[in-house]
């Protein structure tokens, strides 16, 4: 890949001496190069912003003010830790990561994961169409009009797209987390309290805090996002020499995800703590800074679920046709025709289709939907981390570029805490429930 893109980089080292125009025409041409490369590790990330995601995000800055902040420098290297070990393995190894679990744990294993992984994305599909309903009524526009509109958007951008113009609308998509952004310093925090809330930890017993932390864990951590990067970075071809920016790109994507989540926190916590407001969702976020941070940011807000929601509307169709795909040993990519990969596009396009129908029902109740989601996500997060370490530890399939023995124990460390915390939030649910 790369050593065909800096042949010319080659050539003119072999010569000796290099022209001072020809040094910047190659160092542009590597910059272009370098850019050439980002994007499934910032779109992964990005993607689990969405609307269920905003609407955690923001009740903890409405309940608990600026008090929680410090879990996302923790949760940011958990996160990196996961993402960086599946873009790895899609480089060595150039599968997926559910072909690799089929190929070294077998089918049936592989079956169970990929039917819970089929429930979880379905219900989280159909929330995001709610999000993009939300959203447009906050704009005056029918859901009736903007849910069907948006999934033959998304259907015809990836159906009939190819791989690099679909990725180029996903990266798109991202920038519009920088509403959110915005939105934040519209709303004037008290940065002091902000940076206190950052590193000055001040945890607490109760039963709420405690739950919203392993909440905001839960919703940054999740399955689909390890199979898209590692589906992604394979579709891209990259290889071996591709390495470093792969992994620069899995990096950045993190940060920048989570650096917006901090945002929507400080958003809600600047405007909504003081009056107790409660929130039931990312909408009721939206509505609720009008009156305190101006129409201004309530608008950002909107717009940010409204993005989220659509980028997190093809991520995870496209994430769980992979998966499925690869799973069971079918043809699958963006590159690929119906008649080509018929299940692969076939498993993307239903998952659209019931997504929108069951999001227009109406009274749909989108908080049970997502607590049963988050239920399976649950089960199924233990799973797929303890997957993604023993395949990238694995020298007989990662050889040289295999977890070394300090790694590998950040990275057990980091499944452990979370696959605990997550079994923690499952059985908190399910009480709750009862």
């Amino acid at each position: 890949m790369l050593k065909e893109r800096f042949s010319a980089l080659s050539s003119v080292r072999r010569i000796g001496r290099i022209p001072q125009r020809v040094r910047r025409s190659v160092s542009d041409y590597r910059f272009f190069a370098y850019f050439a490369i980002l994007g499934p590790g910032i779109i992964a990330a990005s993607s689990g912003n969405e609307a269920s995601g905003i609407a955690t995000y923001s009740t903890a800055g409405a309940a608990y003010g600026y008090s929680l902040l410090w879990a996302f420098i923790p949760m940011t290297i958990c996160f990196a830790i996961a993402q960086e070990m599946c873009v790895r393995m899609g480089v060595v190894t150039g599968q997926g990561l559910a072909d690799l679990i089929r190929e070294q744990f077998g089918v049936r294993w592989t079956a169970l994961i990929m039917l819970a992984l089929l429930i979880a994305n379905g219900g989280i599909i159909v929330a995001e169409f709610v999000g993009i309903a939300q959203a447009a009524e906050l704009f005056g526009v029918s859901r009736y009009i903007a849910v069907p509109l948006t999934a033959l958007v998304i259907w015809w951008l990836v159906a009939r797209g190819t791989p690099k113009r679909v990725e180029q609308i996903f990266l798109l998509m991202s920038l519009v987390f920088l509403t959110y952004i915005v939105s934040a310093f519209l709303a004037k925090p008290d940065w002091s309290e902000v940076a206190r809330g950052f590193f000055i930890p001040n945890p607490s017993l109760e039963a709420g805090y405690l739950f919203t932390v392993v909440a905001l864990i839960g919703t940054t951590i999740t399955p689909f996002m390890q199979l898209f990067v590692q589906s992604s970075v394979v579709e891209k071809g990259l290889d071996t020499e591709d390495l470093k920016i792969a992994r620069t790109d899995a990096i950045f994507g993190v940060v920048f995800a989570n650096a917006v989540a901090a945002f929507i926190v400080i958003s809600t916590a600047s405007t909504l703590h003081a009056s107790g407001t409660v929130l039931e969702d990312a909408a009721d976020a939206a509505q609720a800074l009008a009156p305190v941070a101006g129409e201004y940011a309530s608008y950002l807000f909107a717009v940010g679920l409204f993005g989220a929601s659509m980028l997190a509307m093809g991520v995870l169709p496209l994430a769980t046709a992979y998966s499925l795909s690869e799973s069971l040993g079918f043809e699958k990519g963006l590159s690929r025709s119906f008649r080509e990969a018929p299940i692969f596009l076939g498993i993307f396009t239903v998952l659209i289709i019931l997504g929108a129908i069951v999001a227009l029902v109406p009274g749909i109740p989108q908080i049970k939907l997502l607590v049963f989601t988050q239920c399976i996500n649950g089960l199924l997060l233990p799973v797929i981390l303890a997957a993604v370490v023993l395949l990238s530890s694995d020298e007989a399939i990662m050889g040289e570029y295999r977890n070394s023995s300090t790694f590998n124990l950040a990275a057990w460390a980091v499944t452990v805490t979370v696959s605990l915390l997550s079994l923690l939030l499952l059985a908190i649910t399910i009480a709750d429930m009862f």
